[in-house]
């Protein structure tokens, strides 16, 4: 995948991903704050109208990081900076690439999930974004075909999600719940699963 049509992809997925605001809402209002909903919506819309405005020979590396400044501009929630962060982490990881495959969205995602794990002082098991995102970082290294590649990520990041129900929250507001949240799917995860979902929608990290 070229810049342009990663730029295109990624503004299409998240058109699609705003969809899932209300979904988020609720159950971020069940284990968080409530704000969720809002923290996807205004930083996607956000991320939207500035890769809608970037210069047509930018780089895999330019369209990260103004996907992760945008996003961070749009929100001041603990979210919001841990998406950034992990969208940062992971343009190092394209610098001077002008194709995206299957390798470097593994090495993208991997660094992302490192960077929320050492930022959000979390780790697998935590119930957060971070279960998702590290299963579909290990979908993607072992991933071969990538045809099929966006399908097994799809399905992994589900997993992962439906896995956070039988956990107890063990970072942020969802952790005053203690076993209370044993039951409930993680929102950030599940923002996560609707994501690729979108992406998934649109067309694979090989279209």
């Amino acid at each position: 995948m070229n810049a342009k049509d990663l730029n295109d992809h990624i503004r299409r997925s998240l058109e699609i991903l705003t969809e899932s605001a209300d979904e988020l809402r609720d159950l971020d209002q069940a284990l968080g704050d409530g704000d969720l909903g809002i923290t996807i919506t205004a930083g996607s819309n956000a991320v939207v109208a500035e890769l809608d405005q970037l210069a047509d020979g930018a780089t895999p590396t330019e369209i990260a990081r103004t996907c992760a400044k945008a996003f961070a501009n749009a929100n001041p929630s603990t979210m919001a900076a841990l998406v950034a962060g992990a969208l940062l982490a992971g343009s190092r990881t394209w610098e001077g690439k002008d194709d995206i495959g299957l390798p470097e969205a593994a090495e993208f995602t991997t660094a992302a999930a490192n960077s929320i794990a050492q930022r959000g002082k979390t780790q697998v098991g935590d119930k957060t974004i971070l279960d998702g995102i590290h299963a579909a970082a290990e979908t993607l290294r072992s991933a071969s075909d990538p045809g099929q590649a966006a399908a097994a990520v799809v399905d992994a990041a589900a997993r992962a999600v439906e896995e956070t129900r039988g956990l107890q929250s063990r970072r942020g507001r969802a952790s005053w719940l203690q076993e209370r949240s044993i039951g409930l799917a993680d929102p950030g995860a599940t923002a996560f699963q609707r994501f690729v979902e979108a992406w998934s929608r649109v067309g694979g990290p090989s279209s």
